[in-house]
């Protein structure tokens, strides 16, 4: 039996097609959990789910395309994940990106395109979801966010403030969906190997450096004292515990998943 207790549970996952998402519906689907995901690319999702069922042949799985700050297109998503698979007990929202902007670049529509991705990329899932996850014992809602919430970066001004608006907002649903018997936790990630690091690492100009030596290289310049990026599956697993029962008493935290970067308690 897994440790992590999922065998009889549906778990959800936005921003499943690839890195911390990927990683984490590779890992329920080890813990036995049926698993719906969804992404924005069909091309890359068709390619992931058919490897993902080679790997699991016997999984219950879903992969729909779904755009999470459209509202018609989760609650298409909420509905097919419930016909094929259930009601969900685990919810894990994962989608986004940083931008890299200082106040005095960032324009008003920028405001609003990173304050909306940010909000409504989970606002919209949990609206979707919501109605399952009250009918389900252990259920769990699990956001995907950055030190930026706690330790902000004066070049990515609009993100970390929307994440620190995020990391708010987890604590407001955990005391509010409570008495519906839902957790709500999250995670903090440092600097995570992902797409975006490896395209910066194709762009380098230092070309004798490897991606090993280049990554330390980064670590070192951003002081983080395990000296090397964090990995998808490593954010992954806090995900899962905070998904699980393991964390039955855990609501309205944050687990820092940074490899020491977070200058705070």
């Amino acid at each position: 039996m897994s440790l992590y207790q999922l065998q009889d549970s549906t778990a959800i996952v936005t921003g499943g097609s690839s890195g911390i998402g990927l990683a984490c519906v590779e890992l329920l689907l080890e813990a036995g959990a049926a698993v719906a995901f969804c992404g924005r690319d069909e091309d890359r999702l068709r390619s992931v789910e058919a490897a993902l069922r080679q790997r699991f042949p016997e999984a219950r799985l879903l992969a729909r395309v779904c755009n999470v700050l459209d509202a018609d297109s989760v609650n298409a998503f909420a509905a097919a994940s419930l016909a094929a698979l259930g009601p969900a007990s685990v919810l894990i929202n994962n989608a986004g990106q940083g931008r890299v902007s200082t106040f005095a670049d960032t324009t008003d529509s920028a405001w609003t395109e990173e304050l909306n991705l940010k909000f409504f990329s989970v606002i919209n899932p949990v609206r979707a979801f919501k109605a399952q996850l009250q009918g389900e014992p252990d259920a769990a809602i699990v956001c995907v966010n950055s030190l930026l919430a706690s330790q902000p970066e004066p070049h990515m001004v609009a993100t970390s403030a929307a994440r620190a608006g995020v990391m708010n907002l987890v604590r407001s649903m955990a005391t509010e969906f409570a008495v519906d018997g839902i957790r709500v936790n999250g995670i903090l990630i440092g600097l995570v190997e992902s797409g975006q690091w490896r395209r910066r690492f194709e762009a380098r100009e230092e070309r004798e450096l490897d991606w090993s030596q280049w990554t330390a290289r980064l670590a070192q310049q951003k002081h983080i004292p395990l000296g090397r990026l964090g990995l998808p599956i490593e954010a992954a697993r806090a995900i899962l515990f905070l998904a699980s029962p393991l964390s039955a008493y855990t609501t309205g935290s944050h687990i820092d998943v940074s490899g020491g970067l977070s200058r705070h308690a």
